[in-house]
């Protein structure tokens, strides 16, 4: 049995259990959610633990490695440019929209209380800065180990942020030496997350059965809502990428709409971008006429560095948290988390979907002030929609790559298509 089918089981038994104690006495339910809740718990501070020290490496790493493919030339330094800009598109549509039509759909009350006990988390927000000028001077940390300790994740990326870009203006052997020591950091910490996702069957079972024996059929509608939301802003974002090939990238809606089916199959049957990379050259090349040397150079690049899912998967996860809670995002908290959320999906597409979902989630939620505990739930159902996703995906990365080519200017076939 895969992971993936592993943890879905863990967290069908878990919510029937609950739901069935719910329904035929209560009170027993109560109790037993009180004796299982600390071993979610325990599961979710194991995975909470990896956090800071895989953020910071994860950041300093893809500082470097962006700064080096940049260093490969004017083709890549605009391809980057590219996926910054529409990664940032994707955050502030996920910003907008998430909240909005969350908002659309009714909240069982008793939610947030049962996600509070459960996770043992508070129901209302972290304390955020009293003013705007508050949150500015928040950003950069005094002190960069105090930041680490306490978990606040907004200066501590700012601060991971100067160190990797630092590291690129000093001699070879010592930047190398450096990165690979953040790049070791990593890697540990992906071996422990993989350990503690051994357990996560177990973790979930435990962290669903307490949400269900005290919410009851709320918290499994709260997850379709969850799901269905990622699903609906994923699908925009696919099919928006064809607006961004006609207006930015010049290219012919059919033409690029019908290239574009090839990937996208082999990223729905496979639900990976790296096994849709030979699909993506090949319709670049024959169905859009792309020169070789700029498809070649930008898709890997983009598979590498860009997926833009990422931010739209970190606003939605912590929209959700905040309408579960009843929390009122202000723009304030949005416009940070949609920063934020850009910068991580930078430094984590090389991570499997289940090892990221903590280390790239919870610092969006957290700096938007929001409780991290419903996580270890939604890492549960987050593999559901990843279909969905690598579809998306890739259709990024066609539309960034027909940008970049028309950008190059690059003689070759695609000056005679049209």
């Amino acid at each position: 049995m895969s992971a993936t089918a592993r943890i879905l089981t863990g967290l069908a038994a878990g919510a029937l259990l609950g739901l069935l104690l719910a329904w035929f006495d209560p009170a027993l339910g109560a109790r037993v959610a009180d004796v299982v809740q600390p071993f979610g718990k325990l599961w979710l501070n194991a995975l909470q633990m990896t956090v800071v020290p895989l953020v910071l490496a994860l950041v300093i790493v893809g500082v470097n490695t962006a700064a080096d493919a940049a260093a490969t030339g004017r083709v890549a330094r605009r391809a980057i440019i590219v996926f910054l800009l529409i990664l940032a598109g994707a955050a502030a549509m996920a910003a907008v929209l998430a909240p909005a039509l969350l908002a659309l759909v009714p909240r069982d009350p008793d939610l947030a209380a049962a996600l509070h006990s459960a996770a043992g988390t508070g129901a209302a927000a972290a304390t955020q800065p009293a003013s705007w000028a508050d949150s500015l001077v928040a950003m950069v940390p005094s002190n960069a180990i105090a930041a680490a300790a306490e978990s606040a994740m907004l200066p501590l990326v700012v601060f991971a942020l100067f160190f990797g870009f630092a590291l690129t203006r000093i001699g070879g052997d010592h930047r190398a030496k450096l990165v690979d020591f953040f790049q070791a950091i990593a890697d540990a910490m992906i071996v422990i997350v993989r350990w503690v996702l051994w357990a996560a069957p177990f973790g979930v079972f435990a962290l669903i059965l307490a949400v269900c024996a005290r919410a009851g059929i709320g918290m499994i509608s709260a997850l379709g809502v969850y799901i269905g939301l990622e699903v609906l802003l994923y699908l925009l974002a696919t099919v928006l990428m064809l607006p961004v090939a006609l207006v930015w990238g010049g290219e012919p809606l059919r033409r690029f709409a019908l290239a574009l089916l090839p990937p996208q199959a082999v990223a729905a049957s496979t639900q990976s971008s790296l096994a849709s990379l030979p699909a993506m050259l090949q319709s670049s090349e024959r169905n859009l006429g792309y020169p070789r040397e700029v498809s070649s150079l930008v898709l890997p690049m983009a598979v590498s560095l860009f997926r833009i899912t990422s931010p739209i998967q970190y606003m939605a996860t912590a929209c959700f948290i905040a309408w579960a809670f009843g929390i009122e995002l202000t723009p304030a908290q949005l416009a940070t988390g949609a920063g934020l959320a850009v910068l991580i999906s930078m430094g984590s597409v090389g991570l499997p979907g289940q090892v990221s979902f903590m280390a790239t989630n919870l610092p969006v939620t957290a700096a938007m002030g929001l409780p991290v505990g419903p996580l270890g739930l939604l890492l549960a159902v987050d593999t559901i929609p990843d279909v969905f996703a690598t579809v998306g995906n890739v259709s990024g990365d066609m539309a960034a790559n027909s940008v970049v080519v028309r950008k190059s200017a690059v003689p070759g076939p695609r000056s005679s298509a049209g």
